[in-house]
């Protein structure tokens, strides 16, 4: 990784917290769980965030119930109770979680706004995903709505709302109608960006507390970059 300033228990960015929840603003080049790499993953960073506020002896509680590829940014939810866990597993399994993106993309798409259906197929070997115009062996169905919500000087800000939660999906289905997202690469950008994210953030997320049973909203602001600030101007 480069030199991107990745979350720790001082600096996490936290958007909303109560007993059962606690939701962050993922920074590009954290991971949401241990993998391979071996590196600290956010869940660890928010365990250590839990332990010095609430000064919280032995193991604290967390679950994990969604994730974000490690150079995207933006909302990620964990459980702080088991209580909460199960039923914030059940809303985002459900589609009860209403989940918006921002993505950066080099070229205008075909219209300004639309709903793309592609049959993804994940390359294990790879780690990416295949988008194809009808169902092949092994594959699963892909639904995103899409609309343009800025032209910048030599970008287009696209905002997406997801029907379905598969690997890679945004930036499969993106690249396949010739708006690869800027800065990744594996999707086809001609050059990746410097600290290694690319311009996808996971910007609103709505839904119903599992507990408390209120509506919550939350939106996490964007990362500071050039590009990124010229899209709220």
């Amino acid at each position: 990784m480069s030199s991107k300033i990745l979350s720790n228990k001082d600096n996490l960015q936290v958007i909303f917290e109560d007993n059962h929840i606690i939701i962050v603003n993922k920074r590009a080049g954290d991971i949401v769980q241990g993998d391979k790499t071996g590196d600290k993953p956010l869940s660890e960073v928010v365990k250590e965030y839990i332990a010095q506020k609430y000064n919280k002896p032995g193991n604290v509680y967390l679950g994990v119930v969604h994730r974000l590829d490690r150079p995207t940014t933006g909302i990620i939810v964990f459980s702080k109770t088991s209580k909460a866990l199960p039923r914030l597993n059940k809303l985002f399994a459900d589609k009860e979680a209403k989940k918006t993106y921002w993505a950066v993309v080099k070229n205008a798409p075909p219209k300004n706004a639309d709903t793309l259906t592609h049959w993804l197929k994940k390359n294990p070997k790879n780690n990416k995903s295949y988008a194809h115009n009808k169902e092949v062996n092994e594959s699963k169905k892909a639904i995103l709505h899409y609309k343009t919500l800025k032209k910048l000087d030599r970008y287009i800000l696209l905002e997406i709302n997801l029907e379905t939660g598969r690997h890679h999906q945004i930036r499969s289905q993106l690249s396949t109608i010739g708006c690869q997202i800027k800065g990744d690469l594996k999707y086809g950008f001609d050059r990746s960006n410097k600290d290694a994210s690319i311009h996808l953030h996971a910007r609103h997320l709505s839904f119903i507390h599992p507990v408390k049973k209120e509506p919550i909203q939350v939106t996490a602001p964007l990362p500071k970059d050039p590009i990124w600030d010229a899209c709220t101007v």
